[in-house]
């Protein structure tokens, strides 16, 4: 019995062992979420066990797969195509160079003569790079990335691989372009199916290092494949069964090719360290599952971590590919780490991590800024959107509000609001208009009966009013205006109307009758003269904020409004050299006046200059725009 009992244990165990893979109701490919209905996982999951039914053959592909899709990764990551796509050869050729369909379509990814030399490959009696792994690839991803230009969804484009673009156009009712999610159901083309199927038998089968490595060399010289395998000490016959695309045995110099040599572990080919060092792949984590950035790439690579992930700061002209080529790291990894796609605007000095994001930040919480997004933050401490979202029980960015307490390594506390100190937030009427301009301040009206008052106060000295009490201002009092210290011998105005009702102690101060006005000090925060530029952040907002002008910022701080503004960029808040208001001799006969531009002038700065409107300027000039040129010259009327 106990026998008996062994086998059935290894029996159970082994059948465990070689039980497919299994479809999952959603699944990643590219830049789409699928969802997979239960209709069409039975037939994609019938597909995955006929792939993995014999081990043997199984491993045959795997083995092929983890020798090849390093060189094919590398292709893709060069020319921006989602990593996913390598899946595809496999589903053409199995990784077979000669493989030849019943349809004419030759080599790894099955291309027929007239659409690979289209692709810029060459076929003829001597060469055909369509038994190249590099050349091919590369064709490939030329090839898909021409389709999804007219699609935009790589699904589609994927599709088009066997169909055709055309095909697509007329077989496609309702258009997905830009999609980031899909459902795949009985309905969806077969062709789609199938990869899916193998992408799910293969994924995880061919991480790892193969039993058979190759490198890459390309030549500069014309030679034969029996010199370049004593150049390199490698075996002839094993140099030429990797290279069946140089039909004749010879590889030419009409172009670069890249010729494969099969690596030996113990004995390495006999080519200059530079080559081995390009050919090297980028390594993953065993803990974190992470791809490290290969040497090179870790080399040029800033030291600096968010949330224990490393980052690369985005520059000037990069896009995702770039910036994942630049890292040394897996395009399609790139993306999903960073929740961006293959089209997303990367802004210079944007940091973008090399690795997944966290559960958890390592700080408590974040205080939201206008124009915040949960991206940006979850750019910023390294941890995942979906984790934001449910910490904070929210469900997007229409939640976030400005000064609002965003938590990020724990769910909301219930006393939230005891927990974080409030931060006075500028709420913005929707209704009003936004001013351009602000209006120059007032010339304070003199008011002759607080005059009076003010003058029957006694004398208040210097000393007593070192410490003036505070006033809490009301939170719907309109305005507040900076009260100057009081100088002895100097009238002290009665209190402004809308401070009236406060009755804050005023000590030390001699009333010699009881008419007169209480002395109120109101303590008021210094005015900021300065504003450090924050991530998202606009001029719209800024200028809202500080209760300045759009226009203002853009004279005081010479911007252009075609730049626009960047992160970390210190904008002035007042004007650092103020217009002195020239008192002159009324003229008896207003002339009109003829200005010339300057480099630095404005309409606006104009107006003002002139105490005219914008409107009015470009009226008397017959203007149609807000340009202006050096040189220029401007009529300005009198008013």
């Amino acid at each position: 019995m106990r026998i008996l009992g062994c086998l059935f244990f290894v029996a159970v165990c082994f059948k465990a062992a070689a039980q497919s893979p299994q479809v999952p109701h959603k699944m990643q490919f590219a830049d789409l979420t699928l969802t997979i209905r239960d209709d069409a996982r039975r037939e994609i999951q019938k597909d995955v066990d006929a792939l993995t039914a014999s081990p043997k053959h199984f491993n045959i592909k795997v083995e092929r797969a983890k020798t090849y899709f390093p060189l094919i990764e590398k292709v893709f990551r060069e020319e921006g195509l989602p990593d996913d796509f390598k899946f595809l050869v496999l589903q053409e050729s199995a990784l077979i160079a000669d493989a030849v369909s019943v349809s004419n379509a030759v080599g790894f990814w099955q291309f027929k003569d007239f659409t690979a030399m289209e692709m810029g490959l060459r076929v003829d009696k001597e060469i055909d790079e369509r038994l190249n792994i590099v050349s091919s690839s590369r064709a490939a991803a030329r090839y898909i990335k021409k389709n999804n230009t007219h699609f935009n969804n790589w699904i589609y484009a994927l599709q088009a691989y066997q169909m055709g673009a055309g095909g697509v156009m007329r077989s496609v009712k309702d258009s997905k372009s830009g999609a980031q999610h899909m459902e795949i159901n009985s309905h969806t083309y077969w062709y789609v199916k199938k990869y899916l199927a193998h992408k799910v038998a293969f994924e995880d089968a061919v991480k790892g290092v193969g039993q058979i490595q190759v490198i890459t060399y390309e030549n500069k010289n014309q030679k034969t494949l029996t010199d370049l395998a004593k150049e390199v000490t490698v075996d002839e016959a094993s140099l030429k069964s990797y290279n069946k695309w140089a039909k004749s045995g010879l590889i030419p110099d009409d172009r670069k090719y890249s010729v494969l040599i099969p690596v030996n572990g113990e004995q390495p080919p006999n080519v200059p360290q530079e080559v081995l060092a390009s050919n090297r792949v980028p390594s993953t984590d065993a803990k974190t599952g992470d791809t490290k950035p290969s040497a090179s790439a870790a080399k040029k690579l800033e030291k600096k971590k968010v949330n224990g992930i490393l980052i690369v700061h985005a520059e000037e002209g990069d896009n995702p590919t770039k910036i994942a080529n630049r890292a040394g790291v897996d395009l399609s990894l790139f993306l999903k780490w960073n929740d961006i796609s293959i089209s997303d605007r990367t802004p210079s000095g944007q940091h973008y991590l090399l690795g997944k994001k966290r559960n958890r930040a390592e700080v408590a919480y974040h205080r939201v800024s206008a124009g915040e997004t949960l991206w940006s933050i979850s750019q910023q401490y390294g941890v995942q959107v979906k984790r934001l979202r449910k910490f904070n029980k929210i469900s997007g960015d229409a939640d976030l509000k400005p000064g609002m307490t965003l938590w990020l390594n724990a769910n909301k506390p219930k006393n939230a609001e005891k927990t974080v100190a409030p931060t006075n937030v500028l709420e913005i009427n929707k209704n009003e208009t936004f001013a351009w301009t602000t209006d120059a301040p007032a010339e304070p009206v003199v008011n002759t009966q607080q005059q009076a008052k003010a003058a029957a106060l006694d004398t208040v000295s210097t000393k007593e009013v070192e410490k003036p009490t505070a006033v809490t201002v009301p939170s719907d009092s309109a305005k507040v205006e900076t009260v100057s210290p009081v100088v002895s011998n100097t009238p002290i105005p009665e209190a402004a109307d809308s401070t009236k009702n406060l009755q804050a102690p005023v000590e030390n101060i001699s009333k010699p009758d009881s008419t007169a006005a209480p002395l109120i000090e109101v303590v008021v925060p210094e005015k900021k003269t300065e504003h450090v530029v924050q991530p998202k952040e606009t001029l719209y907002g800024i200028a809202k904020q500080h209760n300045v002008g759009v226009m203002d910022l853009v004279k005081w701080n010479n911007l252009n409004l075609q730049e626009g503004i960047k992160p970390g960029q210190v904008l002035k808040l007042s004007d650092p050299q103020p217009v002195a208001n020239d008192v002159s001799t009324p003229v008896t006969k207003a002339i009109s006046v003829e200005h010339e531009v300057k480099a630095t002038d404005t309409l606006y700065s104009i107006a003002r200059k002139y105490n005219v409107t914008i409107q009015e300027l470009m009226e008397w000039n017959n203007k149609k725009n807000f340009t202006l040129t050096v040189g220029e010259k401007l009529t300005v009327k009198p008013k």
